[in-house]
């Protein structure tokens, strides 16, 4: 029976109990009948998971609904006490009996206490017992912290229960007593003082228990008792100190963690003891001094009892215990951070010189390798200390005191150094101990420079300070140690500030020179430039490039005259070579230039034959070899990093000519033993030296290259690894990179990240773990550093060369026969059975780690293994170490087996290994076997997948789950359980049968086995996430075994949630992260965000990493209910520390926080809730993943959330920002900077594009505000984001409405804002980028037309022009401190927004020259001066650009004419000027084209605005005038590169014609393929460029003269069309299509015209045109052909069923859609463009193209004249009709030839028009005015051709008759309006017919209006046309039938005359009728006076009715004048087409 069937009323979703506390009351009782019925083994989770629910529900539920079941439930609890709970399960009883007491009644606690203490008491021992007993301990703990004082009456018999069965007790009960003891203190405070002494008695001689376990409970104890118990820190200090001290001998991480941190504390409440234990007894505190003298001791002595004796003080023997040391190490930290950062202030200079006194103390220093440990611990003390506690301030001030103790150093080594006469006789010494201060000050002040980055400018730039002169000086320490540090200190500053590296380089260079013959001088001064050519890469403008040249030159030297002096050979060498492997890293670009010298220095180092090598042996003496050792290893590490740092320059032939020294080098290889045993071992490291170069560069390069060497070369490898001649016992360290990440879990520590890993790599087993220093290889201080480490650190030269032999066995192992590999591998068999006891140890591990790395690199060169007997030997040799007893090595077997599988990867072979393992683990019965074999199954499954070992998977899962049931052997379990979490992961959906049992017992486990067995715990927490990933999705359902499942797996989180371990935790963490992905409904939140907000304080890296990690994957689905949880967190702590809470929480600073990362409290959110808690971590954090992932959560959290809490967020950034500018509070690190800006850059741009533009504009003033804060801050960063969201503030901005202030724009009010942010950015000493920035900004702000007043805008415009000079001023000028392309990249930027600015400025111009035209209407003066009293007048910002014109013009015809040449292809390379462009030198050809991409286009658009207006009739000479003061300069830009041609030599015409090539090219070149990333801008500003361009006369000539550019032009047009879809772009495409075709239609009139004035025959001129006499078209050369594929694409695209090929297509839908705005606009374009067309062909060529043309213009015409209510004729309509118009009327078409065809044309397209007009039911209504109104264009303008064909007459009469009948008044009008133009036509032959047909309709229809009178404006419109029609009609007849005319007429009009009595209550449309007959008949009379009294005479009814009317208008006249229109105005129509056609 499933566990849910029977907890009832448990509700697993999300937990927010909806249920009633009424039900919940009845349930709180255990079901024990639904136990009695489930299985023995199930009970144990039914138990635990009722406790659970109880846990949740006593909180919620009702006081007497508890009291009412208390009596029964205490029954239950105190019954499941003695049935021997296990951990989780007795934890969570002891919480829930708490609990109920607290809330219920307390009666019965006593009787209860009794029992437990009844328990302990018990004397029963056995292991069955054990667990009630745990239980009962657990109880006591859980009542005195639940109830304290309440209790306080049996609290001394309770303790001394405890402390008795604390001596008997086995170490599991020990440390549950401790943990007991630990919560009746904390519960009963100050009350238990009684039993303090008894309980630190009995604590304290557990601190040096057997299990670890029991001493971190002690600690924990014993941290709780120094709160009230005075004398743990007065009497018994020493004594604590040296239990701490011995507590920390052989411990484990968790011991030194829970040990320094008691240790810690005890002495800062020494120091500074609480306020309230000192008031109650007269305390005597021990001083600052006693307090560091006792931490001392333990650093510099370890644990021994040395406090007794005094005379074992004096005695330097005995090493330090490194534990104790790593220990005392984190103990200083916890110490000052409990002591708080304002303390650490006060007193940085006493405890610094305390600290560096601890390094400088022999003890510390017997051997280097202890010298460097001892370095690395002081340097965790200060980074620790100094890096998170002090605020900007302090720790500039603390820069200040390192910085006096480094000079008070040197200042005594000055002293010894020139003391000659000896008498100081330890100086020596001191010197050596003054190098390692020397170090830990030096690295810290520079990670201190680097954190504050910008902001510690002060440091550099007083002269008081002088921390450069002072970290320059040690530069000439005699040891190396100190002058690299110093070296490294300078490359910290120099990254920090970039501006000082170019300085500095040169400083150094310069005393480089000065004191030549100093050998410190030599080391230490090339020791800074290498430093500082390798921090370059960290700069991004780079350093000028002729420092590159400098370097050479200095290098060169060195190397050339080291011979000359014996003293100084060895250090010039160095340092030559060392030089140029600093040069190699900036990179291709720099070397290129030098690559020829440096080959050639390379191969004179070597010997050049094999002659000269074998003669070199006998020469030389011990020196000499050294110097040449030396030198050939500093050449192979220069290649080396040539190699690494310009793989683009490595072609074949560099490679051949590098080949020669590399195998001369490995020739001299085997020559050096013998030159070794001639002149003395001291030869041996540099021996050792050289083949270290020589292995890391080989590993470089491809193995085909030495193929040849490969015998000799693996000789050496493996004589290096084996340890063939080498009598120590070296291990390389690259095993830990080869074993897997998650295998940490099986080496303990080995592996693991922790916050103290710098000083932890100290105890790790391999050879000189953790002692990286920089003396160990010089060349580190210029090579990149390795990710994660602050300080390069490379490992001493024994370990490199073997961690080099072993990387470089790897890559070459792939490549070597199958007969070598076998060799080796019984070689190394050998070599293990050779060696014995500690040799034979590191020999296999160096083995195991190069078999690793090679089996590694044939998985990645995807060969195989090799034949049989390989494998065979490769397998002996493996299988052996599977029973190694040094875990190490079983971890490596079990990883090299699971490679080897993957790399045969036959299923044989990999079922034989596996049934070897097998068949091992069913026998073996020891810890070592088992444990191996069950990895080497978990390895096999985890590298062949699950598929090739899925046969193996149902036994390998029983053995495994088998094995982990096995409790006497912990580790066997953690083995056993890691390997099945492999299989599970690698299994996959193959797992799914297996899962309930393997889930069955991971519960099972987690509720027995004892928590201090943390190892089994983390692999239990793997195997669960690896199940529930395994399930996977299917978690959603709701099935019966589902929801068991799930309801498991919930379960095993929440016990390894609650485990003490931080590496369970994060194991739960991840856990439920996977849950929570596949089954978010069943993650409860509540719950799951309070707690992961708790372990982001977290000491333990990796649990802060999960929580993070967590916190990312809940932010991006559930951001809102995440901080709404963490707030409720905040709210549940504001109780208790309110008073704290106002603190700013960006400036950790300010509190003295009991613990830097207030663990104590546990809870640290604030009001700023979650957000301002991450940004807090920024600060502190360094870890990468951390820090990528906080960002990723706070990223995700502003999206979902800035829109509703909007002004929190503001003020969260604001606060963040105010902290990073008010450097007295702030703690804001490095990253923190960074992080800030990012955050803050990431904050604008994030809200401004969500739509929340209108709630940013209320807090506009505070983003402003922000912007103008990070834009002026120090931080380089930071002023980027700065402005960069100014830029975005204007764009966002610039057109949004003043509200108070009509006419006004909001951002107006900012101007001075915006001036002020702006301004520093153009100071002298700004990083050019930026200056680019701001003028960027400057350029959008002045173009946004916020600003109105000329003055305001001057302002910022004279910034401009101030940077304006600065580019005039050209190349090489201005003295240089970053590289040429940052100088390019800022004049680049300069033009740029110069340009942008005068594009905006002509088109304010433009649109102010087309206004006026309108205002002439307005004659009242007030009204002009109104509309422009605000705007700025037309031509303001003209006259700010043109001043600096001509000057401009220049420039950015120069910067264009780079483009130009920077945009060629590769093999036009050799086109390119040698010294350059205008703006960019050829050294930094490449960064340089970046910036010219980013800032070409407004500037092409801006040169072509400028040769429109002017440009074209103003030569170079005239602005060289101008400019003529430039040209005194020598280096004036550049602009003739031909300058050796005279410069006057070009006339107009031909610069003219460079300058359209110029524009042209860039253009074309552009447009042909624009990267999908250009911004749009680039190509709309192109295109408006072209647009412009063409403008201009002249350039439409160049444009027509030469047809092929016109037809280049266009098909790169219809190839941007192809992948730009923007309509804006297609608009602007259209509209440089039209402007060729115009330039080509003036050019080919002007031709017609000089040929007719020529009056040559006419035959010649008809053949003008395209197309010529045969009328054909040649695709690529024919510019119409070209236009008309191009807007056929266009068109097509917009109206697809205009070609069959796409209407046809089975994807196509046919439905039509109403065309939109801008696709009308488009097409209609792209119609009136295809109209044009004709003009440009011969009558031939006419001929071809006008069906196309016809047909289209007919279809659009169709497709686009739909009815529209408004009677509204749609922009394609009116083109088509426009177009119909141009082709009829061209009377180029007709000539004898083409007549014929042309007649068929036009009659064609009028019948298509006509058949198109032919309403149908399926499409909508067609317009029928348009299609009229294309009929009569026809009938007027090409009667001839269709006079005569009936049917098209008839189809015609047809559509008229259709429109005079139709009900729509407005089409009726405008039939009217045609017909009348048609029965005008002055051909009678076509329009007689129409007026016999249409006439009499015309009579008929108005006759009918006498009885339907017009009731609106329209009506009455068509009325009015018609009688027009009809007086037309009177007109056009001839005399004799005029009265029969007049007779239709005159009645009709006096028919609409209305009586008097009718004229009053008549309709306004109806009087006007009457008043339009009344008009026409008086105007009609004297016209035909005979005919119309014939027709009054015939009917005198008229005459009456004309007589009233007249009478009556008379009389109404004085009334009615005011009513009466003019006749005049009537007579027009009043709504008229919009373009007239006629």
């Amino acid at each position: 029976m499933s566990v849910l069937g029977v907890l009832t009323s448990v509700p697993l979703i999300r937990c927010e109990f909806k249920t009633s506390v009424m039900e919940l009351a009845h349930s709180l009782l255990l079901n024990e009948e639904a136990l009695a019925q489930i299985t023995e083994a199930k009970r144990p989770v039914f138990i635990f998971e009722w406790l659970r629910f109880l846990d949740k529900v006593l909180v919620a539920a009702n006081k007497t609904d508890v009291k009412e079941k208390q009596k029964k439930l205490v029954e239950q609890l105190t019954g499941l006490i003695s049935s021997s709970p296990g951990p989780p399960t007795r934890k969570l009883l002891a919480k829930n009996l708490a609990a109920l007491y607290s809330i219920g009644d307390t009666f019965t606690v006593f009787q209860t206490l009794d029992k437990c203490n009844d328990i302990i008491r018990n004397k029963d021992d056995t292991a069955a017992y054990l667990p009630t007993k745990l239980a009962a301990v657990a109880c006591v703990g859980a009542f005195y912290e639940k109830m304290g004082r309440m209790l306080g009456s049996a609290f001394p018999e309770t303790v001394n229960n405890l402390l008795k069965s604390l001596k008997s007790a086995e170490s599991q009960g020990r440390s549950e007593i401790l943990m007991s003891l630990q919560k009746v203190l904390s519960g009963l405070g100050g009350a238990a003082a009684s039993s303090h002494r008894d309980i630190y008695k009995n604590a304290r001689s557990l601190l040096t228990d057997r299990s670890m376990a029991v001493r971190c409970a002690v600690a924990k104890c014993l941290l709780e008792l120094q709160n009230e118990a005075v004398f743990m820190w007065t009497a018994e200090l020493e004594n604590i100190a040296t239990l701490c001290f011995k507590a920390l001998e052989n411990s484990n991480y968790g011991v030194r963690v829970a040990v320094s941190k008691l240790l810690g504390t005890v002495m800062a409440t020494a120091l500074m003891p609480k306020q309230a234990t000192v008031m109650r007894q007269n305390v005597k505190r021990a001083t600052f001094d006693e307090v560091l003298e006792l931490m001392a001791t333990g650093f510099l002595r370890g644990g021994s009892g040395f406090l007794k004796s005094g005379g074992e003080m004096l005695k330097v023997g005995g090493s330090v215990n490194r534990e104790v040391r790593v220990g005392v190490t984190q103990a200083y930290v916890v110490f000052v951070t409990t002591l708080g950062g304002q303390w650490l202030e006060r007193s940085f200079a006493t405890f610094l010189s305390h600290v560096l006194d601890l390094v400088s103390h022999p003890r510390a220093t017997q051997t280097h390798v202890e010298a460097v440990y001892s370095r690395r611990c002081v340097s965790f003390i200060l980074r620790a200390t100094v890096g998170s506690l002090l605020g900007e301030k302090a720790q500039i001030a603390a820069a200040k005191e390192i910085c006096q103790a480094i000079g008070k150093q040197m200042k005594a080594v000055e002293a010894v150094v020139n003391d000659t006469s000896g008498e100081n006789k330890s100086g020596a010494a001191d010197i050596a101990a003054s190098q390692h201060v020397m170090v830990c000050a030096l690295q810290e002040l520079g990670s201190l420079v680097q954190s504050l980055n910008a902001t510690a400018s002060p440091l550099i730039q007083e002269a008081s300070i002088g921390l450069l002169e002072i970290v320059t000086s040690v530069l000439l320490h005699p040891s190396m140690a100190a002058r690299l540090a110093a070296a490294w200190c300078l490359r910290c500053v120099a990254v920090a500030l970039p501006f000082q590296l170019t300085p500095f380089l040169d400083r150094c260079a310069e005393r480089l020179n000065n004191l030549k013959t100093s050998p410190e001088a030599v080391s230490g001064y090339s020791f800074a430039m290498a430093a500082l050519l390798g921090g370059v890469h960290q700069c991004p403008l780079g350093i000028p490039h002729a420092k590159g040249k400098m370097v050479v030159s200095i290098a060169e030297d060195l190397l050339r005259t080291a011979a000359q002096n014996s003293r100084l050979s060895l250090q010039r060498t160095q340092a030559g070579w060392l030089l140029l492997g600093a040069l190699m890293t900036l990179g291709p670009s720099v070397v290129r230039y030098h690559l020829p010298k440096m080959l050639l220095l390379w191969r004179n180092v070597f010997p050049r034959s094999l002659k000269e090598l074998e003669a070199e042996k006998a020469r030389g003496d011990s020196f000499t070899w050294q110097v040449t050792l030396e030198g050939r290893a500093g050449a192979l590490c220069a290649m080396r990093s040539f190699v690494a740092h310009c793989p683009e320059l490595l072609t074949e032939d560099v490679i051949r000519k590098l080949m020669t020294p590399i195998e001369c080098a490995m020739t001299m290889m085997s020559h050096i033993p013998s030159v070794i045993k001639a002149h003395g071992a001291h030869l041996k490291a540099s021996a050792a030296m050289v083949r270290l170069r020589l292995y890391d560069i080989l590993a470089l390069l491809p193995p085909k290259t030495y193929e040849g060497s490969f015998n000799a070369l693996l000789r050496e490898l493996v004589a290096e690894f084996t340890l063939t001649d080498n009598s120590a016992n070296t291990t390389t360290s690259l095993l830990r990179s080869l074993c897997h990440y998650d295998d940490s879990v099986l080496l303990g520590s080995w592996l693991q990240e922790t916050d103290h890993k710098s000083i932890e790599d100290q105890l790790q087993p391999n050879s000189a773990s953790g002692s990286g220093a920089l003396e160990h290889d010089p060349s580190s201080i210029y090579l990149r550093i390795p990710a994660g480490e602050a300080v390069p650190g490379p490992l001493p030269l024994g370990v490199s060369v073997i961690d080099a032999s072993v990387a470089l066995f790897g890559v070459v192992f792939p490549h070597v026969s199958y007969k070598h590999r076998l060799q080796m591998l019984d070689h190394f068999a050998e070599c293990v059975k050779q060696a014995k006891g500690v040799r034979q140890q590191a020999v296999q591990l160096n083995i195991f780690t190069a078999v690793l790395s090679a089996l590694k690199g044939l998985a990645e060169n995807k060969s195989t293994l090799g034949p049989e007997e390989v494998r065979k030997s490769a397998l002996t040799l493996v299988m052996g170490a599977l029973d190694n007893p040094n875990p190490i090595l079983r971890c490596a077997a079990g990883e090299a087996l699971g490679r080897m599988a993957q790399v045969v990867g036959e299923a044989t072979f990999i079922a034989r290994m596996a049934q070897y393992s097998f068949d091992k683990l069913k026998s073996a019965r020891d810890v070592v076997s088992r444990t191996g074999h069950s990895l080497a199954l978990g390895c096999l499954h985890r590298y062949v997948g699950g598929i090739g070992s899925g046969q193996h998977l149902k036994t390998s899962v029983s053995i495994l789950l088998a094995l982990a049931q096995d409790g006497t052997s912990p580790e066997v379990q953690t083995w056993s359980l890691h390997s099945l979490a492999l299989i599970v992961d690698s299994s996959g959906p193959m797992y799914r049968g297996y899962v309930e049992p393997t889930l069955s017992l991971v519960l099972t486990l987690l509720l027995t086995v004892p928590p201090s067995h943390t190892e089994v715990h983390q692999c239990l927490g793997r195997c669960l996430g690896a199940i529930i990933t395994t399930v996977g999705p299917e978690l959603q359902g709701n099935g019966a075994t589902i929801s068991t499942i799930r309801s498991s797996c919930l379960v095993g989180c929440a016990i390894t949630q609650d485990h003490s371990d931080s590496l369970v935790q994060a194991a739960a963490i991840s856990c439920l992260q996977q849950l929570h992905m596949f089954a978010p409904r069943h993650v409860n939140l509540s719950s799951l965000v309070p707690s992961l907000c708790v372990h982001l304080c977290s000491s333990h890296l990796l649990l802060r990493r999960a929580a993070v990690a967590c916190l990312r994957q809940l932010a991006q689905r559930e951001a809102a209910e995440v901080c709404e949880y963490a707030m409720s967190l905040a709210k549940n702590s504001g109780d208790k520390e309110s008073s704290s809470a106002n603190v700013n929480p960006f400036a950790p600073g300010v509190s003295s926080r009991s613990d830097i990362h207030c663990r104590h409290q546990g809870v640290n959110i604030t009001e700023t809730g979650l957000e301002g808690l991450l940004f807090g971590m920024l600060d502190r954090e360094t870890d990468r993943k951390l820090c990528s992932d906080i960002h990723d959560t706070l990223g995700h959290m502003l999206s979902s959330l800035a829109v509703e809490k909007l002004s929190h967020w503001l003020m969260l950034c604001k606060d963040v920002l105010a902290a990073s500018s008010d450097m007295s509070t702030a703690t804001l690190l490095s990253s923190g900077k960074d992080e800030e800006s990012e955050k803050k850059d990431e904050m604008d741009d994030d809200t401004m594009f969500t739509t929340l533009d209108d709630l940013l504009v209320l807090h506009l003033s505070d983003l402003i505000r922000m912007a103008f804060m990070a834009a002026t801050d120090h931080s380089n960063q930071l002023r980027m984001a700065g402005l960069q969201a100014l830029e975005d503030i204007i764009k966002k901005f610039a057109s949004v409405p003043e509200p108070e202030f009509p006419g006004h724009v909001i951002l107006e009010q900012y101007q001075a804002n915006v001036g002020a942010a702006l301004r520093p950015a153009f100071s002298q000493d700004t990083p050019s980028d930026i200056i680019a920035k701001a003028c960027q900004v400057c350029s959008t702000w002045i173009g946004s037309g916020v600003v109105s007043d000329l003055n305001d805008l001057r302002r910022v415009h004279n910034l401009l022009v101030s940077s304006l000079d600065k580019v005039q001023a050209g190349k090489g000028s201005s003295s240089q401190l970053y590289r040429e392309s940052a100088t390019t990249m800022e004049k680049l930027a300069v033009l740029k927004a110069w340009a942008e600015v005068y594009v905006v400025a002509m088109n304010i111009k433009k649109e102010a020259e087309s206004k006026p035209k309108r205002a002439i209407k307005n004659t009242d003066d007030d009204d002009d001066d109104y509309g422009t009293i605000d705007e700025l007048p037309p031509d303001s910002l003209i006259t700010l650009v043109q001043p600096e014109l001509p000057t401009l013009s220049r420039l950015w015809l120069a910067a264009l004419k780079d483009y130009a040449l920077l945009t060629l292809p590769a093999e036009f390379s050799s086109q390119l000027p040698p010294d350059g462009g205008a703006f960019y030198t050829p050294e930094t050809i490449d960064t340089a084209r970046l910036h010219y991409r980013n800032s070409w286009a407004p500037v092409l658009h801006a040169v072509a605005l400028w040769l429109n207006s002017t440009g074209f009739t103003c030569s170079e000479s005239t602005e060289a005038t101008a400019i003529s003061g430039l040209q005194k300069r020598s280096t004036s830009v550049n602009l003739n590169q031909a300058s050796g041609a005279v410069g006057s030599a070009k006339s107009l015409p031909e610069i003219n014609k460079d300058r359209m090539h110029l524009i042209l090219g860039v253009s074309i070149q552009f447009l042909c393929s624009p990267r999908p990333e250009e911004p749009i801008e680039h190509v709309t500003a192109c295109l408006q460029a072209l647009h412009t361009l063409l403008d201009s006369p002249y350039a439409r000539i160049h444009i027509a003269e030469d047809q092929l550019i016109g037809v280049e032009l266009l098909s790169v047009l219809h190839r941007l069309l192809l992948t730009w879809n923007p309509s804006s772009v297609q608009l602007l495409v259209t509209g440089v299509v039209q402007q060729i075709v115009r330039a080509a239609q003036d050019y080919l009139q002007e031709k017609r015209n000089t040929l007719n004035e020529d009056d040559m025959e006419k035959e010649a001129c008809t053949v003008l045109g395209e197309g010529g006499d045969s009328g054909g078209l040649i695709p690529g050369k024919s510019l119409v052909f070209a236009t008309m594929e191009l807007l056929m694409f266009i068109l097509v695209r917009h109206m697809p069923h205009l070609s069959t090929k796409v209407s046809d297509s089975p994807s196509h839908i046919a439905t039509k859609t109403r065309l939109s705005e801008e696709s009308a606009r488009l097409v209609a374009a792209t119609v009136t463009i295809l109209s044009d067309l004709p003009s440009l062909c011969s009558p031939a060529g006419c001929m071809t193209i006008l069906p196309t043309i016809l047909f289209l213009i007919a279809r659009i015409l169709k497709d686009t004249a739909i009815k529209s209510a408004d009677n509204q004729v749609p922009p394609p309509v009116s083109a088509a009709l426009q177009g119909i118009k141009s082709i009829v009327t061209l009377s180029m078409a007709k000539t004898e030839e083409t007549q014929k065809q042309w007649t068929a044309l036009i009659r064609s397209t009028l019948a298509c028009i006509l058949e198109y007009s032919q309403p149908e039911d399926s499409v909508p209504t067609p317009d029928e005015v348009s299609m009229l109104t294309a009929i009569a264009l026809f009938l007027w303008s090409a009667s001839s051709e269709i006079i005569g064909v009936q049917s098209l007459q008839n189809g015609c009469m047809n559509r008229f008759k259709n429109a005079l009948n139709s009900c729509d008044p407005w089409v009726q009008a405008k039939c009217y309006q045609l017909l009348l133009s048609v029965f005008q036509h002055s051909n009678r032959a076509l329009s007689t017919p129409y007026i016999h047909s249409l006439a009499p309709i015309v009579v008929e229809k108005l006759k009918a209006v006498e009885r339907n009178r017009p009731a609106s404006n329209i009506e009455l419109l068509a009325v009015q046309e018609g009688v027009k029609v009809l007086e037309t009609l009177v007109a056009l007849g001839e005399e004799q039938n005029r009265v029969q005319l007049l007779a239709l007429l005159v009645p009709t009009l006096i028919s609409y005359l209305l009586d008097e009595n009718s004229f009053a209550s008549a309709s306004s449309a109806s009087k006007d009728l009457h008043e339009f007959a009344l008009q026409n008949l008086m105007h009609i009379g004297p016209l035909y006076p005979h005919a119309f009294k014939t027709v009054m005479g015939a009917a005198p009814e008229l005459k009456v009715r004309l007589e009233t009317a007249v009478r009556a208008s008379q009389a109404s006249k004085a009334k009615a004048a005011a009513r009466q229109p003019a006749p005049a105005i009537h007579s027009a129509p009043t709504i008229k087409l919009k373009t007239s056609f006629f």
